[in-house]
């Protein structure tokens, strides 16, 4: 349980840090610019608020009613998944740190106002559509979802290939005539 604390108590902390300074600066700055700010020549910074889910997507017009309680929910079932994840399978702890993170720091906004989630990364061109607009809490939740799925993956993977091992390991001991 050491080294998970550890992990999540690393991630944390470091994560909403990030999303919350990230958040602030978003709103003290952006609106008081008269050019957007780009980085790099590619990805715009523009002040925008989100209120429906990822990417916009709505789900009524206050939908904040809707995710704090999902929010809460999916919190604990990523509290029960920390919990059962084995000290060693560090992808999982990771994955789980992340999401939880970024999950807080927007839960943060809803929670504040009713304004919505602060985004302030994008809208980036892709050239056949524009990436929408985004913060640091969904990049830690979109990484961490990738890294979680991964885990499963590798889990199935492992389960799967010892279950056929055992059934090697079992017919290799049964009687030659029973083989057949």
């Amino acid at each position: 349980m050491r080294t998970k604390l550890l992990l999540l108590g690393t991630i944390f902390p470091v994560i909403l840090a990030l999303d919350l300074i990230t958040k602030s600066w978003a709103l003290d700055v952006l609106p008081t610019l008269e050019r957007p700010v780009v980085l790099g020549d590619m990805i715009p910074l523009t002040l925008a608020f989100n209120k429906g889910a990822a990417f916009g997507i709505s789900v009524g017009e206050d939908s904040r009613w809707f995710f704090i309680p999902v929010t809460l929910i999916a919190l604990a079932l990523l509290a029960v998944l920390f919990r059962q994840a084995v000290e060693k399978d560090l992808l999982r702890i990771v994955s789980i740190s992340l999401v939880v993170s970024g999950a807080v720091g927007n839960l943060y906004d809803r929670v504040r106002w009713d304004r919505g989630v602060v985004d302030f990364i994008g809208p980036i061109d892709l050239g056949l559509w524009d990436f929408p607009i985004f913060n640091i809490a969904d990049m830690a939740i979109t990484c961490g979802a990738i890294l979680l799925a991964t885990s499963f993956w590798f889990e199935e993977r492992d389960e799967r290939l010892r279950l056929e091992e055992e059934t090697k390991i079992s017919s290799e001991n049964l009687p030659p005539d029973m083989l057949s």
